[in-house]
Formats: C-alpha cells, sequence, structure tokens
C-alpha cells in the first residue's frame, strides 16, 4: 500500500480475539491489510472479559464447526506462545461429578471426547480425582480428566497477536466505529462514525456484539446476537483455595456451568454466570449473583472465602445459536461472517484465523507468502519475574526498573512507560497490557501515578486521561 491510500485488499471489524487472529494470519501474506475497532484499544469487547480457559474438547460433538475448531485450535497454543511470548499454561481441567446422576453424564462426555479425538481423556474414580486435585471436595464421586485444557491471559493474547500482525505490516485504526458501507464495482467503502473512511476489496465482520449491526450496515445477512451476561470474581493470589487443574461442574444444556479457574497470572477466578440480557453494554455485578457463585463453587472447593474476593466483573457472551457463523455471505460480495463466537471461541481463535483465510482464498483472494514475515516478538521484560540481582542490572541502565509503580503485582515505571509508548494510553489499557491495578487494592495505591506517567509520555491532561476511552474519564472539574 503507497503511503497515504486508503485501500486496503481486506478490512477487518473487530479487534477482538478472532479478528487478531486473522489479521495475523493475514499478515504472512503480501496483502494490505486494516484491523478496526470501535473501541479505544484493542481487545476491549467480548475479549476482555472470559474465563481465559484453552478447552479440553469434550464439550460439544464434533458435528458442529466451534468442536471441530476447537480441538484445532487448542493445540495451536504451544507454538503460539512460542512465537508471541503471552501467558500460558496447560494445566489440565477436571469435570467434578458430586451426585450418582452426574456421573452418567461424566460417561456421555468421556465418550463424546473419544470420538472426537481428545488426547489423553480419563474417566476418574474417587480417588483419582482428589490425587489429581486434592482441594476438591471430599464427597466427590469421580469425574473427568482431560490434560490438553489450559489457561490463557485473554487480553495479554490479544495484544501480542495484533503487535506481531502489525510488525508484519497490518494497520490499526481505532475509534472507529462502522456507520455506512457502499459496494461501487470491485470494492467496498467503509466510513466511520466519525468521518474517516476506508477502501477494501474484501470484509471480514468479527465485529463480536455488535456482528448483527455491522451486517445490516453492509445490507448482508439479518441476524440477532443475543448477548448473555456472565459474572466473575476474583480471589486474591494468597487464598488457599486455588486448584492446580480448573474445576469444572457437569455442565447444563445452557452452560459450562460455574468454574474455579487457577489462572495464569496466579490469582484464583470463580464463574461465570449465564443470565440472558438485551443492553449489550450491561457489565453490572450484583450481591445475588455473588452468593450464586460463592455456594457453587464451594461445592467443588469447600475452602473457597468471600474474604478473598478482591473485585468482581462481568462479561458479554454474543449468543446467535446452537454453533458458530463462519462463512462467506449468500447476500453480498466479499464479505466473511464471523458471528456468534461464544465459548469455546477464545480456544478456537487461532483455527478460526486459518478458517478464514481459506475462505477468502476460495473466494478470490490472491495470497502470496512474504518472504520477510516474522513470526516473533520481542520478550518483555516483567520484574516480578527477575530475581533481585536482575532486576539491579536492568535498573543500573534505565533507574524506571527500580521504582515499583504497582506493588500488588509488582510493576515498574518501565513497564508502564512500555505501554504507554506502545500505545496503550487508558487506564484500562495499561492495567490490560502490564496487570496494574490487577492486585488486591485494584488500582488503590497506583492508579494515580499511572495517570502522571500517561500525561508525562503523551502530553495528554488530566481532563484527557480515561479508564477505557469515550466519556469514561477519571479526573473531572467539579466545577
Amino acid at each position: 500500500m503507497k503511503t497515504g491510500s486508503n485501500r486496503y485488499d481486506v478490512c477487518i471489524v473487530g479487534a477482538g480475539v478472532c479478528g487478531a487472529n486473522i489479521a495475523r494470519r493475514l499478515s504472512a501474506y503480501d496483502l494490505d491489510v486494516v484491523l478496526v475497532d470501535k473501541e479505544v484499544d484493542v481487545s476491549f469487547g467480548v475479549s476482555k472479559a472470559n474465563s481465559g480457559i484453552v478447552h479440553g474438547g469434550f464439550h460439544h460433538s464434533k458435528k458442529y464447526l466451534k468442536a471441530r475448531l476447537e480441538i484445532q485450535g487448542a493445540m495451536m497454543f504451544e507454538r503460539l506462545r512460542q512465537e508471541l511470548d503471552f501467558p500460558f499454561k496447560r494445566c489440565g481441567i477436571v469435570v467434578a461429578a458430586l451426585h450418582e446422576d452426574e456421573m452418567r453424564a461424566i460417561e456421555q462426555l468421556y465418550m463424546q471426547g473419544v470420538d472426537n479425538g481428545v488426547i489423553g481423556i480419563e474417566m476418574c474414580s474417587r480417588e483419582r480425582m482428589l490425587d489429581l486435585e486434592p482441594k476438591l471436595n471430599p464427597d466427590v464421586l469421580g469425574g473427568l480428566w482431560v490434560p490438553g485444557g489450559g489457561i490463557v491471559e485473554p487480553y495479554r493474547f490479544v495484544f501480542s497477536l495484533v503487535e506481531s500482525a502489525v510488525k508484519n505490516g497490518v494497520q490499526i485504526m481505532t475509534g472507529f466505529k462502522v456507520a455506512a458501507a457502499v459496494r461501487a464495482g470491485e470494492e467496498w467503502t467503509i466510513r466511520a462514525a466519525d468521518g474517516r473512511s476506508i477502501r477494501a476489496a474484501y470484509v471480514v465482520n468479527a465485529a463480536g456484539l455488535f456482528a448483527d449491526e455491522v451486517s445490516e450496515v453492509f445490507g448482508a445477512e439479518e441476524f440477532a446476537i443475543k448477548p448473555r451476561k456472565g459474572e466473575y470474581y476474583l480471589l486474591d493470589r494468597m487464598t488457599k483455595a486455588r486448584p492446580n487443574r480448573v474445576v469444572f461442574p457437569v455442565p447444563t444444556s445452557v452452560s459450562k456451568g460455574l468454574l474455579v479457574i487457577p489462572t495464569v497470572e496466579g490469582t484464583v477466578l470463580i464463574g461465570p454466570t449465564a443470565e440472558s440480557v438485551d443492553d449489550k453494554c450491561d457489565l453490572a455485578t450484583t450481591r445475588d449473583q455473588l452468593e450464586k457463585i460463592l455456594s457453587s463453587a464451594r461445592m467443588m472447593i469447600p475452602s473457597i472465602s468471600e474474604y478473598d474476593v478482591i473485585t468482581s466483573f462481568a462479561g458479554l457472551r454474543p449468543t446467535l445459536g446452537e454453533d458458530f457463523y463462519i462463512d462467506m455471505s449468500q447476500k453480498v460480495p466479499n464479505l466473511v461472517q464471523v458471528a456468534g463466537i461464544e465459548s469455546p471461541g477464545l480456544t478456537a481463535s487461532p483455527a478460526i484465523g486459518e478458517y478464514v483465510k481459506d475462505l477468502l482464498k476460495k473466494a478470490g483472494l490472491k495470497l502470496r507468502e512474504k518472504v520477510d514475515y516474522d513470526p516473533f516478538v520481542g520478550k518483555r521484560l516483567h520484574v516480578k519475574d527477575l530475581s533481585p540481582y536482575e532486576v539491579d542490572e536492568l535498573a543500573a541502565a534505565d533507574p524506571n526498573y527500580a521504582n515499583m509503580v504497582c506493588r500488588c503485582e509488582k510493576v515498574s515505571e518501565a513497564e508502564i512507560i512500555e505501554a504507554v509508548r506502545a500505545g496503550h494510553t487508558t487506564l484500562d489499557g495499561i492495567k490490560y497490557f502490564t496487570r496494574a491495578q490487577m492486585g488486591r487494592c485494584q488500582g488503590g495505591f497506583c492508579t494515580y501515578k499511572i495517570i502522571k506517567i500517561i500525561m508525562r509520555e503523551t502530553g495528554l491532561s488530566w481532563q484527557d486521561i480515561t479508564k477505557n476511552g469515550g466519556e469514561s474519564q477519571i479526573l473531572k472539574d467539579a466545577l
């Protein structure tokens, strides 16, 4: 693409985990690709608030596209971690049966997993379950062991994917809310609500909760994304209830259930609920749901304590039907629909990138591999992972490594500066990039320091600093 041009081969709408994987996959080819998102930063939609699980491939029949992509995607994470340096651990999944009738469901899950080709899946006795996860309720009757399951930090995964895509030539446009699209000749002209416009030969609609609205803008298929809210509670890393494995209950027809998840960074996540809502921006949490989550989690791990809760949050899943909707539009040319990507969307996302690339190729997009494609991103330094001697060496060259901004998560000023210079200029962007504000005090001690660093590095005034863009200013003039 020539400098100053607004014409692209492919425009991807939505910079969540699916859009980011698609962008990175296409960045391996001689293409001009742009990734647009209505939010101020990537990963600020559905992808910022989920369970962070790499699923095991046994919850859904392989007759569904989502099951096939889940199994394929799950096997891609080791290589992706080596290339992209994001937190990931294959710790395994246990599904705990606490009643006799649940053991029949466990047998069905086991048979489904075997049919799906899940490696190492095992039906377990009570003794085997307690050996795998000693913190389980001693009344457990048996269950399922799936060693291929894992945990990942979803926003860091997205940030790394986007960094890799940009390194290989993909353009990013944030704050780009698609408002109009017109097809003329062999290309689309796409206009944002703020007046910006781009042209693209092909478009991928990976807009998450808003994929139905984007489809309507393009005059494509009519469908309705229904938000399903899931509330989560986060336990402090010092909790005695942290399990070694992801702990699932026996699933229901609506949900995989309320889980206990040892996050990859050391805290514990419990949840989510599954509540259908009408508002695509409804991220409220409630005391009633906390009681429900705690009660359910304690059934599996009795040592979970309310006193270990350090924060709550909610995520919204874009429900559409029983399966993912990933296909070329049958109504308008050169538009790929990537919609209804709920669980196991995170797990499937690397495979979704491959799947969409193949759809575009079949639709006529010319793919020629880049000779200089580089899949690796540079490894970032995190003070919390270093020895005191290593920190001293870093601080000798850059004193900012010796200034601890976030004490709970051990994040240095140097890491905050790196995040700002990488383009993350909101408090949430800094949080997801560095984990500052994610500890026990939830930003009580470090938020002011982070604001000062953002102001110093960017020249923004205090009125311009936001939590996550838009009208979410942190400091407002009382007058």
